[in-house]
C-alpha cells in the first residue's frame, strides 16, 4: 500500500467519529481554517479548478527529488477543507502514486459519500483531475 492510501486510512478515522453529516461539514471547516490558502496574485485563471460551482485553485509545485507540494484555497469553507485533504493525501508524493489514486474512491474511502452534495463532489472530483491531467504531466 502507499503513502496517499495510509493518509487516506488515517483522514478515515479523523472523520469516522462523527455519526451526522452536519459534524463531518464542521470538522471539514476546521480543516479548512488550517489551510493556508493562497495569496489573492496566486489566485488566477490558470490556478482555477473549472467544474467546481465556488471559487476553487490549486498550485502544484514540483521539488527536486521529484515529489509535488500543493498549494489549494476557496471561497468555500467547506470546499476549501475538501481541497486541504487533497493536499494531506498528495504533497510529498510522485507522480506515479498521485496517477495511481481514483479520485472516485477517495470520498468514499474516507467515508463522506453521501454526506457532501453531488455538486461538490463533481467539484472534488473536477480538483483531483486537473492535480491528475494538468499539474502532475
Amino acid at each position: 500500500m502507499n503513502m496517499i492510501q495510509d493518509t487516506m486510512t488515517v483522514i478515515k478515522d479523523e472523520f469516522s467519529i462523527f455519526d451526522e453529516p452536519q459534524e463531518k461539514y464542521v470538522f471539514l471547516v476546521d480543516l479548512a481554517k488550517k489551510s493556508p490558502g493562497l495569496p489573492p496574485e496566486k489566485q488566477t485563471d490558470n490556478n482555477k479548478v473549472n467544474g467546481c460551482i465556488s471559487q476553487a485553485w490549486i498550485i502544484a509545485d514540483k521539488q527536486t527529488d521529484d515529489t509535488y507540494n500543493f498549494q489549494t484555497d476557496s471561497d468555500a469553507m467547506i470546499v476549501k477543507g475538501l481541497l486541504f485533504i487533497l493536499q494531506r493525501l498528495f504533497n510529498g508524493q510522485q507522480k506515479e502514486d498521485i496517477m495511481s489514486i481514483d479520485g472516485q474512491n477517495i470520498l468514499d474511502h474516507i467515508g463522506l459519500v453521501g454526506t457532501i452534495s453531488s455538486q461538490r463532489t463533481n467539484g472534488f472530483g473536477a480538483a483531483i483531475n486537473k492535480i491528475q491531467h494538468e499539474l502532475v504531466v
